[in-house]
């Protein structure tokens, strides 16, 4: 080595000694010796990059030191995480009721501004009338004949009453004038009847708001005949305060949850305690939370799911009856879950995946199924245990296999 050195430096001083003569040449001569200089420096290069490598170690061992790239991970560890389920539902109204013609007729006016609140009992159409007022005065005359036949039969009972103790009538026409009188009584009866019963299509006529709620839009205008037997719908009013979020959950998840509970591997609130949040289509969060008020035990044989209801406050309206939402419920916490952030773990269309510093310092390359987000972090279900290496930064830069120069993270536990 000190041989090799040697050598180099005796050509150096060689070619510092040409050069300092080619400075005294006249020009002519100064090209035939650059050509001549040519050729000995690349020979003078490669002699000193050998031995500048031969000083720091071998050419192997300085590639690999090259090739590997400094990655940053943390070691992962198990701690209680909140268990948050996301399910997809929709808004439905607390109490819906369908308004429909419950008499036939011409409908003359519609009573109500469309979209807006009414109370219970308020007009909403109003139906042709004139016939069933008819009617009801036809039914009152009616019971007015029945019963003044009734008194004019309770008269003459009362008349051969004491006359039948005396003899002079006899039994049979008393109790004929008895029969009379019962028959009267019932006349009555029938006759009242049909007047509450025409009083009752009279008021129909005036159609009125079933419950309290938002009414919906007319399905029929004036100068439409509407019928009783058809039940024509004439619109629609929806109770929107408090409102219902709607969900259906795999009973098989159901399984699942309630096996980690038993094991106590989960802890999990009673139902009134559940609280949920929901997630309006636009991605934005629904201010108010609301809390579980029915869960169906039946399971639904078409696609094996279990029903789930929350109730929410929506005073301002924001909730409307159709609209898709997703829930997250939180049911419990995992007393020996796993997070990671959210940078180091790898989407693509089919899994997610995790890269790892395994023992001999390579990278390893692990597929995880995904919980939920919470603060930054995603929620590993599966795929992690406490102690592995993830790498957080530089994971796009290596591939499995390769080894890494890894570093821990700044603040990572």
């Amino acid at each position: 080595m000190a041989g090799l050195r040697a050598s180099i430096e005796s050509a150096f001083a060689m070619l510092d000694g040409r050069f300092e003569k080619y400075l005294a040449m006249p020009c002519r001569s100064r090209d035939r010796s650059v050509a001549r200089l040519s050729t000995i420096a690349p020979l003078l290069l490669a002699l000193a990059c050998a031995a500048c490598g031969n000083d720091r170690g071998s050419p192997a061992a300085a590639a690999t030191a090259a090739a590997a790239p400094t990655v940053t991970f943390i070691t992962v560890a198990a701690s209680p995480v909140s268990n948050v389920v996301e399910l997809p539902g929709r808004i439905e109204a607390v109490r819906s009721a369908e308004v429909r013609a419950r008499v036939d007729g011409i409908v003359e006016r519609r009573l109500y501004q469309e979209g807006s609140d009414v109370a219970a009992g308020a007009p909403l159409f109003l139906i042709d009338p004139r016939d069933y007022r008819a009617l009801l005065q036809q039914a009152q005359a009616a019971l007015s004949r029945a019963q003044a036949g009734r008194d004019n039969a309770a008269s003459i009972v009362a008349r051969f009453k004491p006359l039948v103790s005396r003899q002079a009538v006899s039994a049979q026409e008393f109790e004929a004038a008895e029969t009379a009188l019962r028959q009267a009584e019932a006349g009555v009866s029938d006759a009242s009847a049909e007047v509450t019963r025409a009083q009752l299509r009279f008021e129909r006529s005036t159609v009125r708001a079933p419950i309290a709620g938002r009414v919906g839009r007319a399905q029929v205008t004036e100068g439409a005949l509407v019928s009783a037997s058809a039940a024509t719908l004439l619109t629609q009013i929806n109770q929107l305060q408090p409102i219902n979020a709607v969900f259906t959950q795999s009973n098989n998840a159901m399984l699942d949850f309630a096996q980690q509970v038993q094991a106590g591997t989960r802890t999990m609130p009673d139902m009134a305690h559940i609280q949920v949040r929901l997630l309006l289509a636009n991605g934005q969060e629904y201010d108010e939370p609301g809390t579980i008020d029915f869960a169906d035990l039946a399971v639904d044989p078409s696609t094996g799911a279990q029903t789930i209801r929350a109730q929410f406050p929506n005073a301002r309206r924001a909730l409307l009856p159709g609209q898709f939402v997703r829930a997250r419920l939180v049911t419990g916490v995992q007393q020996s879950g796993i997070r990671v952030p959210e940078r180091a773990v790898q989407i693509d269309s089919n899994s997610a995946s995790v890269a790892l510093v395994g023992p001999d310092g390579t990278v390893v390359r692990r597929n995880v199924e995904l919980g939920p987000q919470e603060a930054g972090q995603w929620v590993v279900a599966s795929g992690l245990q406490p102690g592995d290496k993830v790498i957080v930064d530089g994971w796009h830069m290596v591939r499995p296999g390769q080894a890494v120069n890894a570093q821990p993270a700044p603040g990572a536990r």
